[in-house]
């Protein structure tokens, strides 16, 4: 079988203040189903910021392999390229992060869940902001 490579050099790829490790690309917002697709890219053997996903999220992996980590670090999944999971929201705090030696590149079409569609935390546990519908409008929308 021919094995194809993910080309993003034509994504304008962006950054979230303050969140390392992790460039987005909003691609839709759909004002009807309030869900809204996004493409993540998680640095090579990095992790990005302790988060907790507030509604569903199903998630495609393009590139590389997707991983999650438990709060206290632990490897709790790896997801390979091909890899569609379905999420349900949880009060479960986690990070994420690209595979060793290859940005991972996911898909993400995350549902709106009262306005909040991702709580960012701090390593207490405390939320230090929120991301949701209208934020990733406002990010779309943004030059």
């Amino acid at each position: 079988m021919r094995q194809f490579l993910f080309d993003d050099k034509n994504i304008q790829w962006r950054q979230l203040d303050g969140i390392e490790h992790l460039w987005f690309r909003v691609l839709d917002v759909d004002a009807v189903s309030r869900a809204v697709q996004i493409l993540f890219k998680f640095a090579a053997g990095q992790t990005i910021v302790l988060h907790r996903h507030k509604s569903v999220n199903k998630t495609f992996v393009i590139q590389g392999e997707h991983k999650i980590y438990h709060a206290d670090g632990r490897l709790k999944e790896t997801r390979p390229t091909g890899s569609y999971t379905v999420s349900p929201p949880s009060d479960d705090p986690h990070r994420e992060g690209g595979g060793d030696g290859q940005d991972a590149v996911v898909i993400f079409t995350v549902y709106d869940n009262d306005g909040v569609a991702y709580e960012i935390l701090d390593d207490a546990l405390t939320i230090v902001a929120t991301l949701g519908y209208q934020e990733f409008a406002a990010l779309r929308d943004a030059p």
